[in-house]
C-alpha cells in the first residue's frame, strides 16, 4: 500500500509539473546536458543548471545589483565551484551559507553543492554565540557570508569568504562545469528555534517529483512568469519557493531586505505573477498607503506561510487581491503538509487546507487514537520529503509510521485542517486548556488591534494565567478593559486574559514567527 501511494504521488507530481511547465520538450543537446547535471551534482547543485540549459538567455534573477540570465547565473556557480575546489573545499565538507536574499546565496548554494560539499543554511539573525554553536554542532568547515556579518563570524577557526570575496573568486575562475564529485552532498536547514536551540534537519538530494509536483498541484505557479520571494531563503518556505522558480524557468525577484513599498514597486515593474510572503509581510504590504491603486493585475498567486495566518488578514488579503491567496503549511522536518486555496480561505479564513497527493495527515488524541472531526489534537503526518532525524541525533515522535509536527489542530466538517497552536504553547489555567491561537485570532480581528500574542505566566491560584501582548492599530486608543471585554463577549471566561501588555511591535524571527519566549 505504501509503495502504491508513493508511485501515485510521483505520477501525480509529474503531471502537475508538466502542466506548470517544469517539465517540457527540449532540444536533444539541452536534454543531455540537463541529465548530466542532475547525475553529477544532484538536484541542489543542478538547480541553476536546469533552467540554464533550457532558457539560457531568459532573465533568471533580479536583485539589488541588477539582473542575470539563467546562463550567466549558472556560469557564475560553476566558476565558484571550481574556485572552491582549488581551495580544497569539496566532498566531505560542510559549507555554511550566511546570506540575505540575493544572487550570492544562490551562488554559494549551487557552487558549494557542485563540489560535493553539504550546504548548511544559517539564520541571518544569529548572534555570534549562536552562530558558533551552530557551526560547531553541524561540523561546518567553511562559511560563505555577506560582508555585513563579518563581526558575527569573526573568530571562527575556518575559511570565511564574504560576498565580495565570492565575486573575486568567480571573476578569476573557469566557468566550465566542474568535475563530478564522488557523491552529492546533503542540504541542512536549521529549525526556527522558537521552542529551543535550533537543530539541523538534513535533507538528502532526492530526485522525487512528489514534493514540487504536490505544491504545483495546489498552487498555479507557471513557468516563465516572474516570482517575488520575500521570506529568507535560509527558511524552508523561501528556499522551496526559490528552487521552484528555478525549476520552472521563472524570473526570481529577490531583495536583501523586505520593504513593503519597494515590493509593490517590484510587483508592478516586473509584472510578477506570484508573490511569496510570510503573514507579517502580507500585512505590511496591505498597510502601504495607496496600495489599492497599484496595478497588480498580473498577480495570479499570493502564497503565504511560515507562520500563522490570522483569519482577519486572510479576509483582507482576499478582498485586496481577489481569489489568488494560498496558505502553505509545512515544517522544517516534514516540508509541505497542506495548502489552502482561495475557496478554502473564503469558506474558512485562516485554515491550512488539505494535503497534496502522497501526504497523510492525522489528528491524534492523548491516547494516540484518531480524534473526532472538530476535536483538537496533535497533528501527525507522513510526507514524501520528511526528514530522517536531526544531525545531532534524535528525531520527532512517531505513532504508527506518522511523525509529530509539534502543532495542535483539528479537521473541520469539510476536511480542511486548522492549526490551533503549538503543542508546547497550550496554557492550562484553572484546569482548563486554552489554545492561544483562538484568543489571538479574536484579538487580531478587533479594529483597534494590529496584532496580538497570548502567553501563559505562572499564577499561584490558577497554575497559569493568560497574558495578552497587544499592538494597537495606528491611531487607536484601545485600553486594557477594551481587550478583556472583547474576549469576554466572545469566548468563555477562562479564556479572558488577566494581564494586558501594550507593545510597539511583537518580537519576530526573520521568518515572521512570533518569539513568545522573548515576551515574558
Amino acid at each position: 500500500m505504501v509503495t502504491r501511494t508513493r508511485i501515485s504521488a510521483e505520477l501525480s507530481g509529474l503531471r502537475a509539473a508538466a502542466r506548470a511547465g517544469m517539465i517540457g520538450p527540449m532540444p536533444p543537446r539541452a536534454l543531455a546536458a540537463t541529465a548530466r547535471a542532475l547525475r553529477r551534482y544532484g538536484p541542489l547543485g543542478a538547480a541553476t543548471a536546469l533552467p540554464a540549459h533550457r532558457f539560457p538567455r531568459r532573465t533568471g534573477l533580479v536583485d539589488d545589483r541588477g539582473s542575470l540570465t539563467f546562463g550567466e547565473l549558472d556560469r557564475r556557480c560553476n566558476a565558484l565551484a571550481n574556485a572552491l575546489l582549488a581551495r580544497g573545499i569539496g566532498a566531505g565538507d560542510t559549507v555554511g551559507v550566511l546570506c540575505r536574499n540575493h544572487r550570492g546565496l544562490l551562488e554559494a548554494m549551487s557552487g558549494a553543492a557542485k563540489t560535493g560539499a553539504s550546504v548548511l543554511f544559517l539564520n541571518t539573525d544569529f548572534a555570534a554565540p549562536q552562530l558558533r554553536d551552530a557551526v560547531t554542532r553541524e561540523g561546518v568547515t567553511a562559511v560563505l557570508h555577506d560582508e555585513e556579518f563579518a563581526p558575527v563570524v569573526d573568530g571562527l577557526a575556518m575559511p570565511r569568504l564574504t560576498d565580495a570575496d565570492l565575486d573575486d573568486l568567480i571573476g578569476g575562475a573557469d566557468d566550465a562545469p566542474p568535475p563530478a564529485p564522488p557523491r552529492p552532498g546533503s542540504m541542512v536547514i536549521l529549525t526556527s528555534g522558537t521552542s529551543g536551540r535550533p537543530k539541523g534537519a538534513p535533507r538528502p538530494q532526492s530526485r522525487s517529483m512528489a514534493l514540487p509536483g504536490g505544491i504545483l498541484s495546489k498552487v498555479p505557479f507557471r513557468g516563465g512568469e516572474a516570482m517575488f520571494v520575500g521570506p529568507p531563503l535560509f527558511h524552508g518556505l523561501g528556499l522551496t519557493s526559490a528552487i521552484l522558480a528555478l525549476g520552472l524557468g521563472s524570473t526570481l525577484v529577490l531583495r536583501r531586505r523586505f520593504d513593503a513599498a519597494g515590493v509593490l514597486d517590484d510587483l508592478e515593474a516586473h509584472r510578477c505573477a506570484s508573490f511569496v510572503a510570510v503573514p507579517v509581510m502580507l500585512s505590511r504590504l496591505l498597510a502601504v498607503p495607496g496600495a489599492e491603486k497599484r496595478d497588480l493585475s498580473g498577480l495570479k498567486v499570493v502564497m503565504t506561510g511560515g507562520a500563522r495566518l490570522d483569519p482577519d488578514l486572510a479576509e483582507r488579503a482576499l478582498a485586496a487581491f481577489g481569489p489568488v491567496l494560498y496558505n502553505f503549511y509545512g515544517s522544517t522536518e516534514a516540508s509541505c503538509i497542506t495548502i489552502a486555496g482561495p475557496d478554502d480561505l473564503a469558506a474558512a479564513p485562516g485554515c491550512v487546507g488539505r494535503p497534496p497527493a502522497g501526504t497523510t495527515v492525522a489528528i491524534l488524541g492523548d491516547d494516540d487514537r484518531p480524534a473526532a472531526p472538530g476535536t483538537t489534537g496533535r497533528i501527525f503526518v507522513d510526507t514524501p520529503a520528511r526528514f530522517g532525524g536531526y544531525t545531532g541525533g534524535g528525531g520527532k515522535e512517531e505513532v504508527g509510521g506518522l511523525m509529530a509536527v509539534g502543532d495542535l489542530g483539528h479537521v473541520d466538517a469539510d476536511g480542511r485542517l486548522h492549526v490551533d497552536g503549538r503543542a508546547d504553547d497550550m496554557i492550562v489555567s484553572g484546569g482548563e486548556n486554552v489554545h492561544p491561537g483562538e484568543v489571538e485570532d479574536l484579538l487580531a480581528a478587533h479594529p483597534g488591534i494590529e496584532e496580538a500574542a497570548v502567553t501563559g505566566v505562572p499564577d499561584a491560584e490558577f497554575g497559569q494565567r493568560l497574558r495578552a501582548h497587544v499592538v494597537r492599530a495606528a491611531g487607536a486608543a484601545v485600553t486594557e478593559d477594551d481587550v478583556k471585554g472583547h474576549v469576554a463577549a466572545n469566548l468563555a471566561r477562562h479564556k479572558v486574559p488577566r494581564d494586558v501588555v501594550f507593545l510597539d511591535r511583537l518580537p519576530r524571527n526573520p521568518a515572521g514567527k512570533v518569539l513568545k519566549h522573548a515576551l515574558d
